[in-house]
């Protein structure tokens, strides 16, 4: 039997157990993976709270999306996989597992050198930050304003915006400035006079602004520094990005993802584990969790605590 974190409730952290599941057997199109890791986002937590929307909780339901580890079996028409490969997966409900079944469409070949804690780190984050960076039409020529550049999105949207050549500014606090500073981007402290700062260190004004910290000083801030408010984009706040007049994608958003926003989720997998494969993506892991303390992983997730949190089972 195969073990899976699973809730028949919305709730808090403690809804969440560990029940015996039967083996995944692949269907057509999909593979079973033995999952060596698995990575914990906050919209874990807000599905688990029923914060954002889901289909109607008629059975068992399991939790996280992101994956890595190598696969055991594999179904009719599946080409380019063989037991035993290395992989990484994303946007498959129910990572918090010993072994699921995946549609092949969402699973990744992971390089030599790129451990399953890596790979499984990358999925959310990594698809959010590529995703947004394009959405805004990010240039070489570019002044970035990142807020809340410390956590795992902002640090893949520093990357990848120092990459393409642009200029990053990141809000951050005093104590994680040095990890800002590493990826290539200028720490800004938040708080008090955020403004200010970012005028001081950028005279010539920022012309893309990227939320993922969600917070009303980032809002308030973004929109006071840019004028076009097609260039600020939230990844948090976006129940209240039409009002503000600027982007959202995904985080509340009522309005969905287009197909070429979606087709750069997808691409963005691939191109970060190439990235990481040559030494030119780095990626910050937190504390890993056995199963069992899922709930810890989530509630240590909702405070901040720093890093990639993983869940090993």
């Amino acid at each position: 039997m195969a073990k899976a974190i699973q809730y028949t409730e919305f709730g808090g952290p403690e809804v969440l157990t560990l029940n015996d599941v039967p083996d995944p057997v692949p269907g057509p199109g999909e593979v079973a993976i033995r999952i060596g890791a698995a990575g914990v986002n906050p919209i874990d937590s807000k599905l688990r709270q029923g914060l954002r929307a889901s289909a109607p909780l008629t059975a068992p339901r399991g939790t996280g999306s992101d994956g890595a580890g190598h696969i055991t079996a594999v179904g009719a028409d599946v080409e380019g996989f063989r037991v035993g490969d290395p992989v990484v997966f994303t946007g498959k409900l129910g990572a918090y597992a010993t072994d699921l079944a995946v549609p092949a469409g969402k699973v990744f070949a992971r390089p030599a050198g790129v451990t399953a804690a890596v790979g499984a780190a990358i999925g959310v984050p990594v698809s959010t930050a590529y995703q947004a960076l394009r959405s805004l039409g990010l240039r070489a020529d570019d002044t970035l304003l990142i807020h809340g550049a410390s956590g795992s999105v902002g640090q893949a949207a520093v990357q990848l915006a120092v990459l393409a050549g642009a200029r990053v500014l990141g809000t951050t606090s005093d104590a994680r400035a040095d990890r800002v500073a590493d990826l290539g981007g200028e720490p800004i402290r938040y708080g008090d006079g955020l403004g200010d700062r970012v005028r001081a260190a950028a005279p010539e004004g920022v012309t893309v602004i990227l939320d993922c910290a969600g917070t009303d000083e980032a809002l308030e801030t973004s929109v006071d520094l840019l004028a076009d408010r097609h260039r600020i984009a939230t990844i948090v706040r976006g129940a209240d990005a039409d009002e503000l007049g600027i982007q959202a994608f995904s985080g509340g958003s009522p309005h969905p993802l287009t197909a070429t926003q979606q087709t750069w989720r997808h691409e963005a997998i691939p191109v970060v584990l190439a990235l990481l494969a040559a030494g030119r993506f780095s990626v910050e892991l937190g504390e890993r969790y056995p199963l069992e303390r899922a709930a810890d992983a989530q509630r240590a997730n909702r405070e901040g605590a720093p890093g990639k949190l993983l869940i090993m089972p």
